[in-house]
């Protein structure tokens, strides 16, 4: 879609079973006020539930190791809510991981989970672990140790230089998005956090595009 909106989106689970059969999205803006979205997997095709990656990201040790260090250091490690957003052919699950000092105070963003696939990664910002993902040999920013970057198997032909600039320009997009989200999350403005997830499905959704294996 063109313009940004306010959505309410959830993943659907059957009974008695983790894995995600279906996606639902309900429009709350103006005109499209009332209106539903659906995306309903194919029975043939494994898509992971929102507890099956979260046991995933529990099982990776580069990232359980390190939750477990900054709780040993009084730290409180926050894992805030997991996103699935629909991306082309595939799904996308992001969680952002905070830290809050003992004392009390905000919690601080300190990292982003990205899982897309049999792919996990973990960076500073939710732009670092996309490309971690979509773009290996994208450089992680300065701060993020080099035992944190999960070594990823190839997956993707390695993209043409104009393709890998148009690439690294949607993923700085994709993270002003999630910024913005966030400070919209942390104000309490609803309307404001749901338009910028839109936003960000909109950018991911062309990053998929330019990603996807021919």
């Amino acid at each position: 879609r063109e313009k940004e909106e306010f959505l309410l989106m959830l993943p659907f689970t059957p009974e008695n079973k983790n894995n995600t059969i279906g996606w639902l999205a309900a429009r709350c803006d103006g005109e499209n006020y009332g209106k539903l979205i659906a995306y309903y997997f194919p029975k043939e095709r494994l898509v992971y539930g929102p507890s099956q990656i979260e046991n995933r990201i529990g099982q990776d040790t580069v990232i359980t190791e390190q939750l477990a260090l900054w709780g040993r250091g009084g730290s409180q490690v926050i894992r805030g809510n997991l996103l699935v957003i629909p991306l082309g052919k595939s799904v996308l699950y992001v969680e952002p991981v905070f830290l809050q000092a003992e004392a009390g105070g905000l919690p601080e963003l300190k990292r982003v989970i990205v899982v897309a696939g049999e792919q996990i990664a973990m960076e500073p910002t939710l732009g670092e672990s996309i490309a971690a993902i979509f773009l290996p040999e994208f450089p992680s920013g300065a701060e993020a140790p080099p035992t944190e970057v999960v070594v990823i198997p190839p997956a993707l032909p390695e993209p043409e230089e104009p393709v890998a600039a148009e690439i690294a320009n949607l993923i700085e997009e994709a993270q002003l998005h999630y910024n913005q989200a966030l400070q919209y999350l942390q104000a309490g403005d609803w309307a404001g956090y749901g338009e910028e997830l839109e936003a960000l499905e909109a950018v991911l959704d062309q990053l998929a595009e330019l990603t996807a294996a021919e």
